[in-house]
């Protein structure tokens, strides 16, 4: 049986069966993207916390729109060429728009890659600091190398250890082997097992299996002990269903049409089931869930993934308890987990809205804020008031009432602190706002955003218990970056799945060609409205997330 209406139209809308499906596709994706446009201007507007402005790369989500464009006009050509009966013409404006939707998403994955790799600082005043974190220096290391880069410490030692790791200075491990997470123990386990870990107390199985105090952690042992109290648990729970059971059956006996929620009912209720339970006391098991280990030597170093769980007190020094989130919780004292970060970004903003709040000049809360105690950033922030100095006058000069914004005033971007860390503030009190601006343009442009290769960026040390909240640029850093990613990522999918289908008319589609090119006509047109629509939801991300 043929299906009518694959190649001609109906007569009565003028539209095939594929148009109208993508039609009506296409009006359930306008409300996705309707309401994902909405949402996320709504967490703009109702934010409360400074909403990042123009923090992304602005020049290649520019060149993604013109590719975009481009491939939409070549899938027409495309789609001509069909109509025209030229295959080598189709061939050809389709592998452009496929080459297109390639580099689309090549640069999508460059900027993702670079946010994946930029890491912010929030202090406990809600001053935020950003830049790239260099990896922590493992013990030992500090003195194996000897050539030195221009901020002291070996290029090579950078690359030395875990990455803004928790250090502890463990004095024991309390596992919950019911909870214990096999992926955190792959990272964990050869830690215990270096550091020498073995049981704090005896340890007894119900099957009559001993592990004595003092043997060695391993999985095999928290295994055997996650199904031994697995049992017990299963045993257990079987004889207390029994005890309620026959306890019930005794309540009912004894006051026969009292309701379950007599005071009465409950009494005699309770009482049974002790009793019953007591009967069959020997035939409980004993649950052992949590099980402690110390290590030989008195303490061990561990290094814990910050993502994992956060220590009770970080200073150095200083008495701590870190519980993961399989809670295992490690014991001891906090070790150095200093991070080391090349700033590119300084913004007082959230520390002007938080002083705000409690009636506190902000100013005053600025000059407060821990990070300018180091002297390259504070260098940078006086630097700062000579900028917003030029710039009000330069704005009084225009004489059409504007004012510095919070972004002007309050927040020092890569392109900033590259252009001025290394002027002298008398040699920027000379210039004029727009001769200062130029300092700004220099060839330290990154295609994604800051360049660390070329610019040596102010190099700071800050302390754990400083630390608010860090996290690279993802999901995890803020509301923003959430709806960012949730959003251009379900764009990318699109993109994808646009370029699949396409390729599929292209590499798969000379045989229809030969039987049916009206057919194969049809569909490349609906792959290409797809493929328009695509291109639509782009332009309008881009403003929304790039210009504004």
């Amino acid at each position: 049986m043929e299906i009518p209406y694959v190649i001609e139209p109906r007569k009565d809308t003028g539209l095939n069966n594929s148009k109208i499906g993508i039609w009506l596709f296409l009006a359930s994706e306008v409300m996705l993207f309707g309401g994902l446009f909405s949402g996320y201007i709504f967490l703009r507007i109702y934010a409360d916390y400074p909403w990042p402005e123009r923090t992304l790369p602005v020049l290649p989500g520019l060149v993604n729109t013109f590719i975009l464009i481009g491939s939409s006009v070549t899938v027409v050509f495309a789609w001509v060429a069909l109509k025209l009966r030229n295959w080598k013409k189709f061939q050809m404006y389709m592998s452009i728009t496929l080459i297109c939707a390639a580099i689309f998403m090549g640069l999508k994955a460059g900027e993702y890659k670079a946010k994946f790799s930029h890491q912010a600082i929030r202090f406990n005043d809600f001053t935020v600091i950003e830049g790239h974190a260099y990896p922590q220096v493992a013990k030992g290391d500090h003195d194996a190398h000897s050539d030195k880069d221009e901020h002291g410490e070996s290029e090579d030692s950078h690359k030395k250890g875990p990455k803004k790791n928790f250090n502890v200075s463990a004095t024991s491990v309390q596992i919950d082997v019911n909870r214990l997470d096999d992926k955190y123990y792959e990272t964990m386990g050869p830690q215990y097992e270096k550091g020498s870990f073995t049981l704090a107390n005896e340890l007894v199985l119900s099957n009559g299996t001993t592990h004595a105090k003092g043997t060695a952690i391993s999985k095999e042992l928290l295994d055997a002990a996650e199904v031994d109290f697995l049992h017990a648990i299963a045993v257990n729970s079987e004889l207390n269903i029994w005890a309620n059971k026959q306890a019930w059956k005794d309540v009912k006996q004894a006051l026969p049409g009292k309701p379950y929620y007599a005071a009465e009912v409950k009494s005699l209720l309770s009482e049974k089931v002790a009793f019953y339970k007591g009967e069959k006391k020997d035939d409980y098991l004993s649950a052992t869930p949590l099980l402690t280990f110390e290590p030989a030597g008195g303490h061990a170093d561990i290094s814990v993934d910050p993502y994992w769980g956060r220590p009770s007190n970080a200073k150095k020094g200083a008495e701590t308890s870190l519980k993961l989130k399989d809670q295992t919780v490690i014991t001891g004292v906090s070790g150095d987990s200093s991070m080391i970060l090349a700033v590119d970004g300084i913004d007082f903003r959230h520390t002007v809205m938080e002083a705000e709040k409690r009636n506190i000049d902000p100013v005053e809360a600025i000059n407060k804020s821990w990070i300018l105690k180091d002297k390259a950033i504070r260098s940078l922030w006086d630097k700062q008031a000579v900028i917003i100095e030029k710039l009000k006058e330069k704005l009084e000069e225009e004489d059409k009432g504007h004012e510095p914004t919070e972004l002007d005033l309050y927040r020092l971007g890569w392109k900033q602190i590259a252009g001025i860390q290394d002027v002298d503030i008398a040699e920027l009190k000379a210039l004029d706002y727009d001769g200062i601006a130029a300092l700004f343009k220099g060839d330290t442009d990154g295609f994604f955003g800051a360049n660390h290769y070329s610019v040596h960026y102010p190099k700071v040390t800050v302390p754990r218990e400083r630390v608010r909240f860090e996290s690279l640029f993802t999901p995890r850093w803020n509301t923003y970056y959430a709806t960012y990613f949730t959003i251009t990522g379900l764009h990318g999918l699109h993109v994808i799945a646009g370029a699949l289908v396409l390729g599929y008319y292209l590499f798969r589609g000379r045989k229809m060609y030969e039987t049916k090119p009206e057919w194969l006509a049809n569909r490349v047109e609906v792959g290409g409205l797809f493929w328009h629509f695509v291109d639509l939801v782009w332009i309008f991300l881009f403003p929304l997330l790039y210009l504004m």
